[in-house]
């Protein structure tokens, strides 16, 4: 510790004794160091608040019938965006700061200036926003900073515009498609069913019913004319018992046997069963026929065998001439029920014969059906999302969703910001002194000097064995004083030259 403390005083000693080079010095970096500080541009900054008002009473009216945009998200993210490089151009070109920059490195210079000078910050509860910019010249700092908020008011404005802009032609390319598509469809099942005309369903009945009410038809049909035939038979049986038979065989039908006639109808009515669900070739049809048959035939010979009426007056009764005429009638009724059996017969075998190819015609018209349906519907939906879009495209520019108010406008800065002059003039002052101590010092180390018999003893390994005092006469002190004064003047001096400079920038 006794080591340090002497080695400190040593080189306090010698900077001490080349004191007037440290003042040299201390004076030559001040002026140099307070001219540049002095010769610093100013920095003028301005700052515009601006608040975004996002609670509309649109969005509750309108969520249910369009996507309503997200306006806090809008904002935020047009205020992170602000500084992107075609904003920052945008400005440049705004406030005529283009012009200077003649090469393109001195634009990509200006550029690069502008976005570390320019600051955004914002308050996410509040939705203030705001801008600040700092520049050596006050004017430019109000237009750079009005320009900003002019992009942000604007693109802000404009929203998702360009975008809901894109999904409107993209929906209305994608509605095109789809009228081409669904005319294609219409056209299809139009001859789809002109051709298959005979085999679709009419009025919501299938051909499954179809074949069902043609059966019916034809059952009934068949037990009209079976009726018919009975009472035509029980006339000819009224006939048979007043008029002998002069002649010819009577048919099956025409001779009364009650018995011979439950049975034959019943075998008749069996038959119509078997033909709804068989063919002609079928075993049990064949049976039935013949069975039928043997059973005509034995009426017939049953009926020949029965005793004549002996009553010779019979062929001339008035009620004989009245079953006649009934007769007649009977006869054509019958022969108009037979026809209508055969049509309808013809028909409903028609049917039965295309009914294998029903299901697949069926089917191909539901796929087209189907297929119309599906570009139906997504044409239909199209339509709907395009009113939305072209809405929300709305919704997104108009100025009820939003609302802007300024509320510090960007002005021209009266006072620069800076750079802080005082505290550069006190840096400036303390490099100053510390150079001339330091000059002082390497002066002192590059002429050594032995200022006690303890240094000299240190350095040479002798021993000192006395030393010589100064005399000071009294020019010299006289000369001592004058330049201890001259020391403390030019220190002094220094010192009010920083006063000095101090005094000139607070009153600027």
């Amino acid at each position: 510790m006794e080591d340090i403390v002497k080695q400190v005083l040593s080189s306090l000693k010698g900077i001490w004794q080349y004191r007037w080079y440290a003042v040299v010095v201390m004076w030559l970096v001040a002026t140099l160091g307070w001219i540049k500080v002095l010769l610093l541009p100013d920095d003028y900054q301005t700052t515009a608040r601006v608040f975004v008002d996002t609670q509309s009473i649109l969005k509750p009216l309108l969520s249910g019938m369009t996507s309503v945009p997200n306006i806090e998200q809008q904002v935020a993210i047009m205020s992170r965006t602000l500084l992107s490089r075609p904003n920052l151009e945008r400005v440049m070109r705004m406030v005529d700061m283009d012009v200077a920059a003649t090469t393109p490195r001195e634009h990509e210079q200006a550029v690069d200036e502008l976005m570390q000078k320019i600051r955004i910050g914002g308050t996410a509860n509040y939705d203030i926003y705001t801008i600040s910019y700092s520049h050596n010249n006050p004017t430019m700092v109000r237009d750079v900073v009005q320009a900003l908020l002019t992009i942000f008011v604007e693109g802000s404005f404009k929203g998702k515009r360009g975008d809901s802009e894109k999904a409107v032609q993209f929906i209305d390319e994608q509605i095109k498609t789809y009228e081409e598509k669904l005319l294609q469809a219409e056209n299809t099942v139009k001859e789809f069913k002109l051709k298959n005309n005979f085999l679709l369903p009419r009025q919501g009945i299938d051909y499954g019913s179809q074949v069902l009410i043609s059966s019916d038809a034809l059952n009934n049909a068949r037990l009209e004319l079976r009726e018919l035939e009975q009472a035509r038979a029980a006339i000819n049986a009224q006939i048979s018992g007043d008029e002998p038979i002069l002649g010819g065989e009577a048919g099956p039908a025409a001779i009364d046997n009650p018995e011979l006639d439950g049975r034959i109808s019943a075998l008749n009515k069996n038959l119509d069963a078997l033909l709804l669900q068989y063919t002609e070739q079928h075993p049990d049809i064949i049976s039935t026929r013949r069975l039928i048959a043997i059973l005509e035939e034995r009426k017939v010979q049953e009926a020949k065998t029965r005793a004549a009426n002996p009553d010779p007056g019979r062929n001339y009764s008035p009620m004989l001439q009245q079953l006649k005429v009934a007769l007649a009638e009977a006869d054509a009724k019958v022969a108009a029920a037979r026809a209508r059996v055969a049509e309808l017969g013809d028909r409903h075998a028609r049917l039965l014969a295309q009914s294998q190819a029903v299901p697949e015609i069926e089917s191909q018209l539901a796929q087209l059906n189907r297929d119309y349906e599906i570009n139906k519907e997504n044409y239909e939906k199209l339509i709907s999302k395009r009113e939305a879009a072209k809405l929300s495209g709305d919704l997104s520019s108009t100025t009820e969703m939003m609302s802007f108010k300024i509320i510090d406008p960007p002005t021209v800065p009266l006072r620069p910001i800076g750079p802080n002059r005082p505290l550069l003039f006190s840096l400036v002052l303390a490099v100053a002194m510390g150079a001339g101590a330091a000059t002082a010092l390497l002066i002192s180390q590059v002429r050594p000097t032995y200022r006690s018999p303890a240094e000299l003893r240190e350095a040479t390994g002798l021993r000192v064995l006395g030393g010589v005092s100064m005399n000071w006469t009294a020019s010299e002190k006289v000369k001592r004083l004058r330049g201890q004064v001259g020391f403390s003047a030019g220190v002094a001096g220094l010192l009010m030259s920083y006063g000095g400079v101090m005094a000139f920038t607070m009153l600027r």
